[in-house]
């Protein structure tokens, strides 16, 4: 479903992305781990086109992703992000934040998006919060309005950049939860996470990017339990010290 091809992105005259090159299938949940600094969440960005990037091809179901053309809002329609800050509108409600996509994106009715968003924000634990603001809601809550939001878009594939990052400690679990069930449903999720543990339960596919380029992909059993390379080793032995 999503390809990239010899993908290279810089800041300036640093070199974030060094010619990433992978691929994706329908229905597939992959975690991408690796150390801060790496590319990780750049890699995402560019997969959505929120990032420019210098020379490559990214494909979404045959489509590429060309950022700057009139077709990418299309292609973002389509694939949907939960951001690590929740990107929430701080004045608009809970639901009105969930509605906001389909109706004016996706040329809904209020009535008919208001009564999916509704169902959404009951599937993630929010009934009775609906008519809340996001001030009024936990960071995780606001993370799983945000997880409805994306949904709300009926999207082929979601893109989660470190979703539980901002959280602390005590609300990741329930934002891990979520995830886990969207994860059951079949959806295309793109995970950059540090959440080991649920990139071993949940995930396909686990990829580990270290300076741009990735080191090692494969089965979670593979690369979190007996990692080939070296530099993934070393990763895995800090972060489970």
């Amino acid at each position: 479903m999503i390809t990239i091809e010899n993908l290279f992105k810089s800041y300036g005259s640093t070199q974030i992305l060094k010619g990433i090159s992978t691929s994706f299938d329908i229905g597939q949940v992959a975690c991408i781990i690796g150390p801060s600094g790496s590319g990780k969440s750049t890699f995402l960005r560019c997969i959505n086109g929120l990032e420019e990037f210098e020379t490559g091809v990214i494909r979404i179901d045959g489509r590429p992703v060309e950022p700057r053309s009139k077709s990418i809002n299309m292609l973002r329609a389509d694939v949907g992000m939960v951001f690590q800050r929740f990107n929430l509108f701080p004045h608009r409600t809970a639901i009105e934040n969930v509605i906001e996509g389909p109706i004016y994106v996706k040329g809904e009715s209020r009535i008919e998006a208001t009564e999916r968003g509704m169902a959404l924000l009951a599937d993630v634990g929010l009934k009775g919060h609906e008519h809340k603001r996001p001030a009024a809601l936990s960071g995780g809550q606001q993370q799983r309005v945000a997880i409805a939001r994306a949904l709300a878009m009926k999207p082929s594939a979601i893109l989660f950049d470190e979703p539980t990052s901002a959280l602390d400690p005590e609300l990741v679990g329930e934002v891990l939860e979520v995830m886990k069930s969207v994860a059951k449903s079949g959806m295309t999720m793109l995970v950059v996470t540090h959440e080991i543990q649920f990139a071993r339960e949940v995930s396909d596919t686990v990829i580990f990017i270290d300076g741009g380029n990735i080191i090692e992909k494969g089965k979670p059993s593979d690369v979190l339990l007996t990692p080939q390379q070296p530099r993934t080793q070393e990763f895995l032995r800090r972060v489970r010290h």
